[in-house]
């Protein structure tokens, strides 16, 4: 059974940072594209901060580059999401997906 699982959420304080967690199940995270997305309150739909492919190749949102980095640690079949310099524009539930799998996210809270 395939399956994302996130976690690593929290509340901090701006300039605050968290390291998210997606672990999988059911395949290899090395052999596919996996993409973190954040919903932010009141907005639509999920919004893509950051994706990681195979080759390791990694491309950011516009609004995170330089404070968030993406990463994979195959012996553990893990996304991680280390977030830096949080702003109160992060907060969102922040989920991990691959292709049309989506695990149930985990929420950021950036506030005073």
């Amino acid at each position: 059974q395939v399956q994302l699982v996130e976690s690593g959420g929290g509340t901090v304080r701006p300039g605050g940072s968290l390291t998210l967690s997606c672990a999988a199940s059911g395949f290899a995270v090395s052999d596919y594209s996996i993409t973190w997305t954040r919903r932010a309150p009141g907005e639509g739909g999920p919004r893509m901060v950051a994706l990681i492919t195979p080759g390791q190749y990694t491309t950011y949102a516009d609004s995170v580059k330089g404070r968030f980095t993406i990463s994979r640690d195959n012996a553990k079949n893990t996304i991680l999401l280390q977030t830096n310099s949080l702003k109160p524009e992060d907060t969102g539930v922040y989920y991990c997906n691959q292709g049309t799998t989506w695990g149930q996210g985990t929420e950021v809270t950036v506030s005073t």
